[in-house]
């Protein structure tokens, strides 16, 4: 059996504004699962950059182990590619993302990657405000290992064979608020109109964008007894707000009654346009969108739709105060200046 693309498409396909049409996004064909939650978020990927207009070649995509960390494989096929160890991949991100500020870096984890073995790196990425979207395909188990609990799994939740799990779950939206996170969504893998946008967004926002991704595991996890199942999310999702990305390139009209809609700039002109859902929330309030998450949560709702932002994020290039050039282009002129420019460097310190 082949897993390769056939490379002819019709010649009228249509094409963005770099002159690639959809199809040049994707990646090979996909070998989890049918019905897997995994392959509707790389669809949403794909859709994303192909509306972005981002040429495939600027693209970093990085992951860990696992189901969900598979999936890099089947989108973007044209971009730079790195698929690390277990839990590892916010390292090999930030080392990357230091040699080459100039690249869109997308980071792709699962619960078991970031939970567990991958907790402590997920945390000082945060810390840093490394410049990354970082898309958590949340599904509740291990599923590539037949469907061990993983620690974003719900307490008293079973597995397909009926073990029962007795610990709480990880909230990775609610920590990384309290982390100091400057971009938080979550979203549903079945619902691509609130994805694409939140993805568009993250990708335009300097610093860590993560987005928690609900993405059931059709084969051991998508029970009627699970919170992660498809009929589950269904029933008990509330969205923040309805959301629409705006490039700066567009002119941006809002079509909202006054005091119902809000417009979030980002850093390059481009806007987030939200019609207003959730009562007692603020997208640029932390507060307030942790006391929204902990409100959904104990009325047995799941909260999507962009959680936080914070208009002021400065990244850790800027955080670090490097030069504007990426640093694997510096030469050895640029890094060793001459001993005048050593003596003017040591002067400023006297």
């Amino acid at each position: 059996m082949s897993y390769i693309r056939p490379s002819f498409r019709h010649p009228l396909l249509p094409k963005n504004e770099v002159g690639f049409t959809k199809a040049d996004y994707e990646g090979v064909i996909s070998t989890l699962c049918a019905g897997c939650g995994h392959d509707s978020v790389s669809g949403a990927i794909v859709q994303a950059c192909y509306e972005l207009a981002i040429e495939p070649h600027r693209v970093a995509k990085l992951s860990g182990i696992g189901c969900s960390s598979k999936t890099p494989t089947y989108f973007l096929r044209q971009s730079h590619g790195f698929n690390t160890v277990h839990g590892r991949m916010p390292s090999v991100a930030t080392g990357a993302y230091m040699a080459n500020r100039d690249l869109i870096y997308v980071g792709v984890s699962g619960d078991g990657d970031s939970a567990s073995i991958g907790l402590g790196q997920f945390v000082h990425a945060i810390r840093r405000n490394l410049n990354i979207v970082y898309v958590l395909m949340n599904n509740g188990c291990y599923g590539l290992t037949k469907g061990q609990h993983s620690a974003t799994a719900d307490e008293g939740s079973k597995t397909k064979d009926g073990v029962s799990n007795p610990f709480p779950a990880i909230d990775l939206a609610s920590m990384a608020l309290e982390l100091g996170a400057t971009f938080v969504g979550r979203s549903f893998s079945g619902d691509k109109t609130q994805l694409v946008p939140l993805l568009q967004a993250a990708i335009s926002h300097p610093g860590f964008a993560f987005l928690d991704v609900l993405s059931p595991c059709v084969t051991f996890n998508n029970k009627p007894s699970s919170t992660k199942s498809y009929d589950f999310v269904r029933a008990h999702q509330e969205a923040t707000s309805t959301i629409d990305f705006v490039p700066h390139k567009k002119e941006i009209i809002t079509h909202y009654e006054e005091g119902n809609s809000k417009q979030v700039k980002l850093h390059d002109g481009s806007c987030i346009q939200l019609r207003k859902l959730a009562a007692n929330w603020d997208p640029i309030d932390r507060s307030s969108a942790m006391d929204r998450i902990r409100s959904a949560k104990s009325n047995g709702e799941i909260l999507t739709g962009l959680l936080y932002i914070d208009q002021e994020s400065r990244d850790l290039h800027e955080l670090e105060q490097t030069v504007n050039r990426p640093l694997n282009s510096l030469t050895e002129r640029d890094l060793c200046p001459g001993s005048k420019a050593l003596e003017g460097i040591n002067a400023g310190f006297r």
